[in-house]
């Protein structure tokens, strides 16, 4: 057998075939360039009625990423097929519909995360600058991606919370409105009045400047504890935790001086000792012998 030979009618028979498909694959490479000239103008006109939207940005980047994605796999699709003739569409489709089952399993959690980060940007709640919580996590979002969420935790470290956390757990929004209620509450003494108790520190509590009087403050008598009875106390300030914090120390310093003014006792836990007299233990033997 002459390999040579045979070599060289191989190198010949791949030649012939390069040349012959060579316009082939000249309309494939003008399909190819038609292609991107198409993706940038569908970008810049989808970016154009976005635009007119409030939707988020990273939202907007998205629907660019799938618009050119769409354009791109339509111009490939079509020159694969210029080039190879004998490649079908319904052998490439299936061919893709394999690969995308595979693909699907090994990036599963990847494909997860970027699910939910599409369905957090789409739905209006949880924005840029919200104060979440979740899971524990407790912060200011600062950044929405396709897959993470960057939450700033309150005393300053960054988490990167996967979407998927984010979409399948219940999320507290904490800034979703201006105002929100906060609490705390306060014990009087037993010999206390009351009603005369809960006027004053109404009264205390109106007076704050952070508090938004105009909403109402809420006083009830809660229960009876070992040393003293103790009111709730609800009122209405900024939402944000900073906000929350502060209008709570003004509550307390203002209660606590508008108490301490009308002679209302802040009782501390009381503890009382009971001592019994008992009987030694010789002298319990010598009752015990006089008894007849």
């Amino acid at each position: 057998m002459n390999y040579i030979s045979t070599l060289r009618d191989e190198l010949q028979d791949m030649g012939t075939g390069f040349v012959e498909a060579l316009p082939s694959m000249a309309i494939a490479l003008f399909v190819i360039l038609l292609t991107w000239i198409v993706a940038r103008f569908a970008a810049k006109i989808a970016d154009t009625l976005v635009g007119r939207t409030e939707i988020r940005a990273s939202l907007k980047n998205l629907i660019d990423t799938l618009v050119r994605l769409a354009i791109w796999v339509t111009g490939l699709f079509i020159a694969a097929v210029i080039v190879i003739p004998s490649l079908t569409p319904a052998s490439l489709l299936a061919g893709l519909g394999i690969g995308a089952v595979a693909i699907g399993f090994a990036f599963q959690d990847i494909f997860e995360n970027f699910l939910a980060g599409v369905l957090i940007m789409v739905r209006e709640k949880m924005r840029i600058g919200d104060v979440i919580e979740c899971e524990g996590i407790t912060g200011k979002v600062e950044h929405i991606t396709l897959r993470e969420t960057h939450v700033r935790k309150l005393s300053g470290e960054l988490t990167v919370v996967p979407n998927s956390i984010l979409f399948k757990n219940p999320v507290e929004i904490l800034t979703d409105v201006d105002q929100r209620r906060h609490q705390v509450v306060i014990g009087v003494s037993y010999d206390t009045n009351l009603d005369h108790a809960a006027d004053v520190i109404r009264r205390a509590v109106e007076g704050v400047d952070d508090v938004l009087a105009s909403k109402g403050v809420d006083i009830f008598a809660q229960e009876f504890n070992s040393s003293s009875v103790d009111f709730l106390v609800r009122w209405w300030a900024g939402s944000t935790p900073r906000s929350g914090w502060e209008s709570k120390d003004k509550v307390i310093r203002a209660i606590k001086s508008a108490l301490d003014e009308a002679h209302i006792e802040i009782p501390f836990p009381y503890i009382t000792h009971t001592f019994k007299e008992t009987v030694p233990v010789s002298q319990l033997g010598d009752t015990a012998k006089r008894t007849p």
